[in-house]
């Protein structure tokens, strides 16, 4: 089981999923309309390292964040 941490301006609790990859997390996310315009435009990071591979692996354990664009000053 891996969490999914949703950062910033996504406002939403962080959830639990049975996943084996990153392409298997954003399938099941998908499936929420409010979170696919999200999905389009967020950077990734296992725990917290930044992963830029929807194939990649996760286990047990594992912290999936969406990070999603800012900007500022």
């Amino acid at each position: 089981m891996v969490e999914i941490e949703f950062l910033g301006p996504i406002g939403r609790e962080s959830l639990h999923l049975n996943a084996n990859s990153l392409q298997e997390v954003k399938a099941e996310l998908q499936k929420d309309e409010s979170l696919r315009e999200w999905l389009a435009n967020c950077a990734v990071a296992v725990n917290d390292k930044m992963v830029y591979d929807a194939n990649f692996a996760l286990k047990s354990g594992d912290r999936v964040s969406l990070l999603p664009p800012v900007c500022g000053g």
